[in-house]
């Protein structure tokens, strides 16, 4: 069978609600002898309405660290896989998909919080943005509710 995801991004944040999209996007890649970037976004648009300060700069370098963990569990979880890590900052829908279209990728896999109700209105899920804005297929898989 010809792969046909070459390059697979998995976006991560390294907690248990995206660990079925991380195990879900590596058993593709190494059934489809894929290249992985693990993506995580340290999200600074949460950051623009705070004066930037020590705190800032301290909340900043501990989610920048968190990052790093999260990229680095997908890298180590999968040691049979070809895993490429990445830490972006910015918008995470917009660095996601920006970063898939500057690198061909061809499957983003993600995780869902399962948002609902005034939640899901007011901020719109990173999830369902990818899917609007993505040139790729993108798979999103469910998280548990645990």
């Amino acid at each position: 069978m010809a792969e046909l995801f070459k390059k697979i991004l998995i976006a991560t944040d390294g907690s248990k609600r995206t660990q079925n999209a991380v195990e879900m996007g590596l058993k593709i890649a190494k059934e489809q002898r894929s290249r992985v970037y693990a993506v995580y976004v340290v999200d600074t648009v949460t950051f623009t309405s705070i004066p930037m300060d020590v705190t800032w700069e301290n909340m900043y370098q501990l989610l920048k660290d968190e990052g790093e963990e999260a990229v680095k569990a997908v890298k180590d979880s999968a040691p049979d896989v070809d895993v490429e890590t990445h830490v972006l900052e910015g918008n995470p829908a917009v660095e996601i998909t920006k970063f898939a279209g500057d690198n061909g990728v061809d499957l983003i896999v993600m995780g869902t919080l399962g948002k609902s109700g005034i939640d899901r209105i007011l901020l719109g899920s990173t999830a369902e943005k990818v899917i609007r804005i993505a040139n790729c297929p993108v798979l999103v898989i469910k998280s548990d509710k645990k």
